[in-house]
């Protein structure tokens, strides 16, 4: 299961949204959760690898997931992902 989801909080995802988005992720018993932009990447389920994907205001990011209850943790990953957090 995948979607694109646009970040929309105009800092981009710093350490708050990102925390929020690990945090969202490990609440699914999902095997694999999963942010993609620009051909990179990584586990949702890792704080630093969210990070590093450097997401900014505007960026189309593709959450996917695999395993039980995969497209509960898309929807809800993606929705931190459109939120604005400070």
């Amino acid at each position: 299961m995948e979607k694109q989801f646009t970040v929309k909080n105009p800092q981009g995802i710093h350490a708050r949204p990102a925390g929020a988005i690990m945090k969202k992720a490990s609440e699914f018993a999902a095997t694999q959760v999963s942010l993609e932009l620009n051909g990179r990447k990584i586990s949702a389920k890792s704080i630093t690898g969210v990070l590093t994907l450097g997401m900014k205001a505007g960026d189309t990011v593709t959450v996917s997931a695999e395993g039980e209850q995969a497209e509960q943790a898309v929807e809800a990953v993606g929705a931190v992902i459109e939120s604005v957090l400070d």
